[in-house]
């Protein structure tokens, strides 16, 4: 045997044989993704249960409103543009950039507890809307690239899971802090300081990401070849994703999957309950999420061999769960309206009051992670390279954001409570038989190289020889 045939076959034992321990090393698609959960924990999820307690723990929810819109404004630029900036600048610059405006945005709220002024929370939204945008195109990148084709469910679902404990966590620490103030005006300042405490420590573990390149599946294949993107590179392939129909088809679950955000934080958690209860509510609320996302990753990964018949199932399960819930929203919106006084419920006190509005918190809390987790299963099904997801991620929070900014100003401007809910279940309604048509259209099922979880662009794992990685040996496979 010739010495390049003897490279070949040294080659193809590598490619096919997974390194020792795959699913544990530290350059593997699971540990990174559960890097990126444990960040989210941190930052996003502290974030989530500071929104969840209606007006950022504050009474008059005019400061906080006005503070995320301006963070939702920004954030749908910068959701857009973020997917090209993580390409450029790499995970730990940009993620550390994303995460530490979220203390910021966190102490702003310490400091109006004191002095009443909103200058300081709105530039400190506008600023997180930036680091969000960064944050989470890297995390949607990697979350939907790392695993294989047959995994992407699970993978959603451990990601929601350890995120989504940051908001069941988060909202004990109102919960415990706030517990013998009923009548509190406001959440104490300890509330915001534990909320910063979380976020500095998500910040500083931004630091232990990899870049995607050096990320192995169990295959040996690589995430991405790309090393480092550019600014020309970048540019035009974000300005093509909005010519291109298959985005333009997600364009109704974008806009959906944060307006309704609002309407739930505020105008249910934050009006209906006592501030102690809120912060109950939020743990609940978050859990739920857990479970959702579990729930739903499941289906979409093991319930049918087709990969197209998952997806299908997958969007029916939850049309139809989303319309059952909203349908129970309504009937309990149509009990109050905006300015109504209200005797406010208590876990302790309220008896049976309570028990149909908490079951309707957690069925909301429920819904939202099924269907995040079904779009961000459908966006990974698109594509398998870091690269092209992070630019499909950041155009999905891009117009996520956008709907989230308008509908904080509608809840500013006093639009109705029943308005505010029609508005929310009729665009979870739109996206449904769109995301219909965009898997019918754009997803296949697994081919044999799917399935094995080789990407189209098949690199040599860490164990090949310093000679052959010098040289940037790699196969190209076609579709």
């Amino acid at each position: 045997m010739g010495a390049d045939e003897e490279k070949a076959t040294d080659f193809k034992v590598l490619q096919e044989s997974p390194p020792p321990s795959a699913y544990f090393r530290y350059n593997s698609p699971l540990v990174q993704v559960g890097l990126i959960g444990l960040i989210c924990f941190c930052c996003p999820g502290m974030f989530n249960a500071l929104s969840g307690m209606g007006g950022g723990g504050q009474v008059d929810h005019k400061a906080f409103n006005n503070a995320n819109t301006a963070l939702y404004t920004t954030f749908a630029i910068f959701g857009v543009l973020g997917g090209g900036i993580y390409n450029i600048l790499g995970p730990k610059l940009t993620l550390f950039s994303g995460c530490s405006t979220y203390i910021l945005y966190a102490g702003s709220f310490l400091y109006y507890n004191h002095h009443k002024h909103q200058a300081f929370a709105i530039v400190a939204g506008a600023l997180l809307g930036i680091g969000a945008g960064l944050l989470w195109a890297g995390q949607g990148a990697m979350m939907t690239s790392y695993p294989t084709a047959g995994r992407k469910g699970s993978y959603i679902a451990m990601f929601w899971s350890i995120f989504n404990m940051g908001g069941v966590i988060g909202g004990l620490i109102p919960f415990i802090m706030n517990y013998n103030r009923l009548e509190a005006k406001s959440v104490n300042d300890g509330t915001y300081i534990g909320f910063m405490v979380f976020m500095t420590i998500g910040t500083i573990l931004t630091l232990s990401i990899l870049h995607p390149s050096k990320v192995i599946r169990e295959d040996g294949t690589r995430c991405t070849e790309m090393k480092y993107s550019s600014v020309k590179v970048e540019s035009i392939a974000i300005l093509k994703l909005f010519l291109d129909w298959r985005m333009l088809l997600l364009v109704p679950a974008s806009w959906a999957s944060n307006f309704f955000y609002t309407y739930q934080f505020n105008n249910v958690n934050g009006t209906l309950f006592n501030l102690r209860t809120r912060g109950l509510n939020n743990v609940f609320y978050w859990g739920a999420q857990m479970i959702g996302s579990i729930a739903i990753g499941y289906v979409m990964d093991f319930s049918f061999k087709s990969r197209r018949t998952r997806g299908l199932v997958g969007v029916a399960i939850v049309g139809v769960l989303g319309t059952a819930i909203w349908g129970g929203g309504l009937a309990n919106q149509l009990g109050y309206k905006r300015k109504e006084t209200l005797v406010l419920l208590d876990f302790k006190e309220s008896g049976s009051d309570f028990a149909g509005p908490f079951v309707l918190y957690f069925s909301y809390g429920l819904l939202d992670a099924m269907f995040q987790s079904m779009v961000y299963w459908v966006i990974g099904a698109l594509a398998n390279d870091a690269a092209i997801l992070s630019r499909y991620n950041g155009f999905y929070k891009g117009v996520q954001s956008a709907g989230a900014a308008v509908a904080w100003q509608i809840d500013v401007h006093n639009v109705s409570f029943v308005s505010q809910l029609a508005v929310s279940w009729g665009l979870c309604t739109i996206s449904y038989p769109l995301l219909v048509a965009l898997i019918i259209l754009a997803v296949k099922d697994e081919s044999v190289e799917d399935l094995e979880g080789t990407s189209k662009e098949v690199a040599l794992p860490a164990a090949v020889p310093e000679s052959m990685e010098d040289s940037n040996v790699a196969v190209s496979k076609s579709d």
